[in-house]
């Protein structure tokens, strides 16, 4: 009897640590690391939906858009659940339209989507409205500083084409992402 309250308190204890440290490595902008760490966990909390939203947005932050499809999936019980659910439905949606009009020469400019604070959706809706859809390769400025650039091309890489995503202020590359 005392080992299965031994074990049953190691697990509460593990549990709560689990989804505290997530959180720490959340709020130190470790969002890469909190991606990584929430994923690796995930067997455990897949029903606890701030642990879902955390992962969520730390995999939205660090670029591993795929990884959202977990939270979209099981985000439903609440109000709050089920708009972080469709605010990375959006994020990951126009990430697959944007590859698939770049590699398939597919036309997006008919789309009216919702958009969000990300990069990714801030070079989709540049990339619709320029409707242009047959080179591999486009060059947006920003609207609002004349410092910032956005490249957007596709990357052949062992046979497969990847989406590659760069902000660029003053010559530097700040943000990239590579998707496919």
């Amino acid at each position: 009897m005392r080992y299965i309250f031994f074990l049953l308190t190691l697990s509460i204890t593990l549990v709560a640590t689990t989804k505290s440290d997530l959180a720490t490595i959340y709020k130190n902008k470790e969002y890469k690391k909190a991606c990584l760490y929430a994923s690796r966990s995930l067997e455990s909390f897949k029903k606890d939906e701030d642990y879902l939203s955390l992962m969520g947005f730390a995999c939205l932050k660090s670029g591993y858009i795929d990884r959202l499809a977990t939270p979209i999936a099981n985000l439903k019980s609440t109000p709050q659940a089920r708009a972080n659910a469709a605010y990375f439905s959006v994020v990951l949606m126009q990430k697959k339209l944007l590859l698939h009009s770049l590699v398939d020469h597919f036309p997006l400019s008919s789309l009216q989507l919702p958009t969000t604070k990300t990069l990714l959706s801030k070079i989709f809706d540049l990339y619709v409205a320029q409707q242009n859809f047959t080179k591999e390769s486009y060059l947006f400025h920003d609207k609002k500083d004349a410092n910032t650039l956005y490249k957007l091309y596709i990357k052949n890489e062992n046979e497969i084409k990847k989406m590659v995503l760069e902000k660029i202020i003053n010559n530097n590359i700040v943000e990239k992402y590579i998707y496919w």
